[in-house]
């Protein structure tokens, strides 16, 4: 047994006995060092994951602060350009993520993936400055306001979508269920840190700034993901376990892949049916929390420190599950459990909902789905791209959280805004007739993952079977 590797208790049919694995697992960890011992406690680390897995952890943390301080500031221009009419935002939303997906595509195309990737976030950077000076100007025009809130509406899918892509090609389907829970709180901390600040600070340091720290922090992203290239190298290169591909090249194909490789796939037409289904939840609770919002709070900084607010609750309770749970969750009872919790919290909430209409109810449901599905539902839909080819990792990947999430919220938008004069009762209703439908979405492509044939492979035969 090596002595950067923590040992494997089973051997065929036989598990060395619950004493003999505790000491060895001892004899393994004093070997290493602090850092790893802690990780190795925490999350299972393994001590030659140790540094990949940090290194991903403090990306994760940049990406979302980075976006989380500007979340609420794009909430408040929603309801600027107003409540009324966030179903035109949605949709420009949509034809904006519907030309990003295939230009993101072609470059990777024609780019090598060690280039290309952390310019996604050098790009992302430059155009916060663009939107700092346009604020400077007029901050309260409705459609800078607009334009703000649809560019800021397809980006932050895509910069996740890349983070998730690469921790897919990064790890193995089984290293996943032991590392993505803990890799994702990394950004629930920092989506904590973003909203705290704001809270304490918006007010002294004006919400102009928040653009400039932003663009800061991506550019520390971009530094991050170069960190994290090499790292990966030497993981392809040292341990047995991790994914065997490379970085070093670009992807090939045209711009239009990821479209056919989702229409040529039932699994991973599964996976887009099931992101279709949360955004039509989350859209619905959007819808209704925005109209009770606006009614609550008149000022636009009263409004960006409620929406600060439920992002700091959410935020600090997905990282403690994260940190402690998920990995632990998912080992004990399986991707497939996992996946099915999120619907069926949604019934109960929506539930609690219908008999209690009110902001703090309807507020609290927006911070339990957004734990179940930042703490539970996300790291396992991540895991589902594990056992998927490279291309289908990047490119496929990219289309289903983004175009398809946001035709979700395209579709689910105007049904919102039709449901919208009946209340929150009437949302509530919705709500539940949705979560009925992704029950059975959750169970299959659960199931479909778990018994794709050595899930811990990224070869053919585990490609094929997962296609």
């Amino acid at each position: 047994m090596s002595r950067k590797t923590l040992p494997r208790f089973q051997f065929g049919g036989f598990q060395l006995p619950l004493k003999v694995r505790i000491q060895a697992t001892k004899n393994v960890m004093s070997d290493a060092g602090p850092v790893s011992r802690a990780l190795g406690l925490i999350a299972e680390v393994e001590p030659r994951e140790a540094k990949a897995v940090v290194i991903s952890f403090v990306y994760f943390f940049f990406l979302l602060a980075s976006y989380f301080i500007l979340r609420p500031l794009r909430d408040t221009m929603g309801t600027v350009y107003g409540v009324a009419h966030l179903q035109e935002l949605f949709t420009g939303t949509f034809l904006l993520s519907f030309v990003v997906a295939p230009v993101f595509a072609g470059l990777a195309s024609r780019i090598r993936l060690a280039v290309f990737l952390p310019w996604v976030y050098g790009f992302v950077a430059i155009t916060m400055l663009l939107f700092y000076v346009l604020f400077q100007s007029d901050a309260n025009d409705r459609w800078i306001a607009a334009a703000f809130y649809v560019w800021l509406s397809t980006f932050n899918l895509l910069i996740v979508s890349v983070f998730w892509s690469l921790m897919a090609d990064i790890f193995s389907s089984a290293q996943a269920k032991r590392l993505f829970g803990f890799i994702a709180a990394g950004g629930s901390v920092g989506a904590i840190s973003a909203p705290t600040f704001i809270t304490l600070f918006v007010n002294a340091v004006g919400t102009n700034t928040l653009l400039l720290i932003s663009a800061a922090g991506f550019t520390i992203t971009a530094f991050l993901v170069r960190l994290l290239e090499a790292e990966k190298r030497k993981l392809v290169a040292t341990d047995e376990e991790a994914q065997k591909t490379t970085l070093d090249h670009s992807l090939g194909g045209n711009p239009f892949d990821g479209f056919m490789l989702l229409f040529r796939s039932p699994y991973l037409l599964m996976i887009a049916l099931f992101v279709l289904l949360m955004t039509w939840i989350s859209t619905v609770i959007y819808f209704q929390l925005g109209d009770l919002i606006s009614k609550e709070f008149a000022s636009p900084a009263a409004r960006t420190q409620a929406y600060a607010s439920i992002d700091l609750a959410t935020n600090s309770i997905a990282a403690l599950i994260q940190l402690f749970g998920t990995g632990r969750f998912i080992q004990r009872f399986g991707v497939t459990t996992a996946l099915l919790l999120n619907p069926l919290i949604i019934v109960v909430a929506f539930l609690a909902v219908a008999f209690s209409p009110v902001l703090l109810v309807l507020g609290g449901v927006q911070v339990v789905r957004r734990v179940s599905e930042y703490a539970i539902a996300k790291p396992s839909r991540d895991m589902l791209f594990t056992v998927v080819d490279q291309q289908s990792k990047y490119k496929a990947k990219n289309v289903i959280e983004t175009v398809i999430y946001r035709f979700g919220d395209l579709t689910s938008a105007w049904l919102s805004a039709a449901v919208l004069p009946f209340g929150v009762v009437g949302m509530a209703v919705l709500g539940i007739v949705i979560a009925a439908c992704w029950f059975p979405i959750a169970w299959l492509i659960g199931r479909r993952y778990e018994n794709v044939p050595g899930s811990s492979l990224v070869d053919g035969p585990v490609i094929a079977a997962a296609r």
